[in-house]
């Protein structure tokens, strides 16, 4: 099995920017593709960005195109996703997601796995 961890969500103002974390722990060896999905409130959970194994490939939801950049570090089993230029309708549950497969899924039947989630408010 695979957990994943998220960290560093928080209440900001619209403008300002937060980068969330999630650390990989367990059968990290199986781990792939990486990605972080959001909730809002009344919403189904939707896609924002993920990134292949090596970090060459990635993927954005349309919306945040040129605000919100996913990294990662492969040594410390670790995604990143940089938020810039927050607004309010980016209020939502961040959670992490992890494929054992090469594919860059938009949809959360394509990860295996999953993070409990951060909250992330921002606020007008």
């Amino acid at each position: 099995q695979v957990q994943l961890i998220e960290s560093g969500g928080g209440l900001v103002q619209a403008g300002v920017s937060l980068r969330l974390s999630c650390a990989a722990s367990g059968r990290t060896y199986s781990v792939n593709v990486m990605g972080w999905f959001r909730q809002g409130p009344g919403k189904e959970r939707e896609f924002v960005a993920a990134i292949s194994r090596s970090g060459s490939a990635t993927r954005y939801k349309d919306s945040v195109k040129g605000r919100f950049t996913i990294s990662r570090d492969n040594a410390k089993n670790t995604v990143f996703l940089q938020m810039n230029s927050l607004k309010p309708e980016d209020t939502a549950v961040y959670s992490c997601a992890a494929s054992d497969t090469g594919f860059i899924g938009t949809v959360p039947r394509d990860y295996n796995y999953w993070g409990q989630g951060t909250q992330v408010t921002v606020s007008s």
